[in-house]
Formats: structure tokens, sequence, C-alpha cells
């Protein structure tokens, strides 16, 4: 089912100008930006303050002067307008690979078959949003199943954020006014003669009358924004994406075309980049049906890639996904991040004791394609002393932290999510334990190292964490090794109860 995002950007030029040149604009003041309407000096467009105070588009620059004598006002710019509108379409890449720029004010963003890699279209939402506000812009978001639709709730909705469940879309603009169409201002003032004033009106209307009256254009829109008649989005690229498409004499609807296919469009992506020396790391493969909608299938890597093999299998193991209906007329594969790629010198053979680093990401490229990128994490360093608190998980893509302190000390390979408590035998104060028994099976130590002393952070308040521990790495008679401590100094009775517990294994 397709799902459209439109974005509308109430104060767009103002808010532009005012991010793009804050040491020059104050903050807060009302803005105002000015253009000619072949007889006199008027408002083009009005910043939030602005209009709080009674300004808005259209009206005359000198009444406004004299309505607010403190006004900053900026000559309006519409193509740089429209060219910046075109670069922030361009960014909403990153959400899916059909998006297009809604002039003046607006964006459409095709998010069918991508909800699902933001984890939703709720928190692909919300993450547009804190993007926008971050930016300084304020924005009004709608997603529906027809573009008609997205835009009419975002700009005439009730809300900031609006998501219209499917087929939901004739409820959701039915208590909208005519002008929510997008039709033009005679054709609406036509409509409000005529007593209808509301979407759902004028759906309850004869269309044949209404056809012959205000032309075929006014039925368009309705259908359009209902869902009867489809209303493509012609996505936006940037100039230096690189995007190569397939078009078939006979549709194609089989995976095995489809691989053959892939193969094709990869190898020629791959040919570009090694070209301009980059690497792939977000590929969209989109499906162009036959019945004029798309499927998209949308990848990531860990690092920049531009081998034929690994992209190409990766898109491969996921054409199951695709559902090609009648058939699929043309493919389309997008490259909308890449990144610098070097070649590297492989070490084998130069030296005898030199060996290659083992190279983990095409592995992680395809759990991360067979599971989802929030099924696969790795393990980043904390600077702490505290075992279960030195290490945490996060995204397998997320950015290297800077380096932390290592402890001199061995650690183990598999660490207990809590310390479990074992009955040891052991001489006090200072020798390792002689036994031990773990979940009702005794070991006896051969072996033992230590004792390390962590005596926890003082800015923590938990007794678990504050309490010292007297670690020892010990081995069994069958060479098992494990990782002990004792709770407690053996002096102060506050920093622990000498009692002993498992932390980890080696």
């Amino acid at each position: 089912m397709r799902r459209v995002i439109s974005l509308w950007l109430p104060f767009w030029p103002t808010e532009r100008l005012r991010r793009h040149h804050s040491a020059a604009l104050p903050a807060d003041a009302p803005l105002v930006t000015r253009g000619h309407d072949g007889r006199r000096m008027t408002i083009a467009a009005a910043c939030p303050a602005a209009r709080q105070l009674g300004l808005q588009a259209g009206m005359p620059l000198a009444h406004a002067q004299a309505m607010v004598p403190d006004l900053t006002i900026v000559d309006a710019t519409p193509a740089d307008d429209a060219e910046a509108l075109e670069r922030l379409a361009a960014w909403c890449l990153r959400l899916s690979p059909m998006t297009a720029a809604d002039p003046p004010d607006g964006v459409w963003i095709d998010a069918t078959g991508c909800t699902h890699l933001h984890g939703g279209e709720q928190p692909m939402l919300r993450m547009l949003s804190e993007h926008l506000a971050r930016s300084g812009l304020t924005g009004r978001i709608a997603i529906a199943d027809t573009p008609g639709a997205a835009h009419a709730v975002a700009r005439y909705g009730d809300h900031p954020v609006t998501l219209i469940a499917p087929d939901g879309q004739a409820a959701a603009i039915a208590p909208l006014p005519i002008a929510a169409l997008r039709l033009d201002a005679d054709t609406a003032a036509g409509l409000c003669r005529l007593g209808l004033e509301t979407v759902g009106q004028l759906v309850g209307a004869s269309r044949a009358p209404l056809a012959r009256r205000f032309g075929n254009g006014l039925m368009i829109r309705l259908d359009q924004a209902t869902g009867r008649v489809r209303e493509p989005i012609q996505p936006v690229l940037p100039p230096e994406t690189i995007a190569i498409r397939r078009t078939f004499v006979e549709p194609l609807s089989t995976a095995e075309a489809f691989v053959t296919v892939i193969l094709v469009l990869v190898r020629q992506a791959c040919t570009l980049m090694e070209q301009r020396g980059e690497g792939a790391r977000r590929l969209d493969l989109v499906f162009e049906r036959v019945d004029a909608t798309v499927q998209v299938i949308r990848i990531g890597t860990a690092r920049p890639v531009r081998d034929v093999r690994h992209l190409a299998r990766l898109l491969d193991e996921r054409v199951e996904e695709v559902d090609p209906g009648p058939g699929v007329e043309a493919m389309r594969l997008v490259l909308p991040l890449v990144e610098p790629l070097a070649y590297t010198q492989r070490s084998g053979g130069l030296a005898p004791g030199d060996k290659d680093e083992a190279d983990l990401s095409e592995l992680i490229d395809r759990l991360v394609n067979r599971l989802g990128p929030d099924k696969v994490h790795r393990l980043q360093a904390v600077e702490s002393d505290v075992p279960e608190r030195s290490q945490h998980l996060v995204s397998v893509y997320a950015p290297a932290a800077a380096s932390t302190p290592v402890s001199p000390w061995p650690r183990p390979v598999r660490l207990l999510p809590r310390p479990e408590p074992v009955e040891a035998l052991a001489m006090m104060p200072d020798h390792p334990p002689r036994a031990f028994t773990w979940r009702k099976i005794r070991h006896r130590i051969r072996r033992a190292d230590g004792p390390e002393r962590i005596t926890g952070e003082w800015w923590h308040r938990s007794s678990e964490i504050s309490a010292v521990r007297d670690y020892w790495t010990v081995e069994n008679d069958e060479g098992r090794r494990f990782w002990l401590f004792r709770q407690g100094d053996g002096v102060d009775p506050a920093t622990g109860g000498l009692s002993w517990f498992l932390h980890g294994f080696f």
C-alpha cells in the first residue's frame, strides 16, 4: 500500500533567511520579505513573530511599517527559496528514495516500503520533526495513502504531525475547506457561492454538473485526494547522485529475472564509483510496476563498498520481499549515500609474520540485511572500572567512540549480566579460593591469579557497584577458567560481607 508524507513549511522564506543570516538578522525581531505586485511594494512572506503582530503576506509594505515601526525587511528571493527547497528534498532522500520539492513551501516523501527501516511511521515522522526543530524550521507533517490527502491535512489539519490510517483519507479530508484540494482561486470561490464549503460536501454533490461548470480539473483533484486517480511524484536527485535505470520490453515478474538485472545495475554502479574513488554506504533499488506503483528495497553497508559480488548479494537476498503485481516495467538503482574509498595495499607476502586484519564488514552487512538494523549491535567501551559498566550496546553502524583506558588485567570473554553467588572455600584475608560451588557443581581450583581490587565509583550510590571487590582468575581441574570476586576488604564491614561471586568466563 502506498504511503506518502507531505511536509509543509509555512514560514519557509523568512526562517530560511534567519537560519543562514543569523548574525545579521535579530533572533526574535519580526521579519518580512518584500516583493512587488506591479503597483506597490507588498509583503511576500512574514515570520511567526510578524504574523502575531497582524502582518500577513500581500499586505502593503507601507501599512506594515506603520503598524510595526521596528520591522526588519529583506528583499524576497524566490529563486533562492526554490533552490533551498530542492536541497531539503534531496536531504530527505535519507528517509526514502522517492522525494520531491512541492513549491513554494513543501516537500513530498513517498514512504512506501521504507517506514520499517526507521522503526515505523510514527518514529519516522518524529525523526523528521526533530530534524526540522534542530534546524530552526517550523513544519507540519502528514502521512496518508495519497499525496492529495497528505497535502490537505498538513496545511489545514489541527495537529503538527498527523498519521492518517490506511484507507482513511476520505474521512480525514471531509471536514477540510475546499481550498485544501489545491484548486485555483476562481474555482474555490465559485464552489463557495454554490454553498459547497467543505470537501465532504463536494464529495456528496453531483459530479456531472460540477464538471460541466468548473471543468475536469476539479474532479481530478478530488479523485487524486481520495485515491481514485493515482498522482505520481517525480523524484528529485542531486546532480552528483549515481542513478541507473533499466526499462524492459516485456514486464518482469520472477525473482530470477530481477537477480539478473540487479547484477547489471550493480556492475555499472561500481564502475562509476571506481572512476570517482567512492564506495556505497546506502543503495535504493526501485521496482517500477506496470500499474504505476513502486516497490523499494533499501540496504546499507558498514563501510564504503564497491564490490560487485557483495552488493549484488545483499540486494538478491531481499528480492523475495518484492511484490511484482502485474509486472515490473523498469528497475532503478540509486546511491543516495556514498563516501570516499581509496585502494589499500594488503600486507600478505610483504613480511613473513604479516596478516591481514579480519574484515567483518561483509558479515555485518548480511546480518543487518537479514535481521534488520535494530537487531545487530556491537559493544562499545565505556570509561569505568566497574566491569558491568565498562561497555554498552550500540548500533553496529554507530561511529566509533574515542579510545578509553584499557585495564592491564585480563578480562573474560563472557561476562554474566549479574554476578552470581557461589560457595567458596578460602583462607582469609589474601589467599585465593581453593574450591567453589556454582549451580550445585563443585569446582576444585588448581591455579589462581590475583587479587585485582576494584573499589567502584564513588559518585554511584548503588551498593552493588560501590562495594569493594577482590577479583581472582582461577582454573579448575578440567582447565576451565573463571572470574571470581570476594566482596569486602575484610576490615570494614561496610565494604561488603565477604561473600564470593562468579562474574565471568575466560
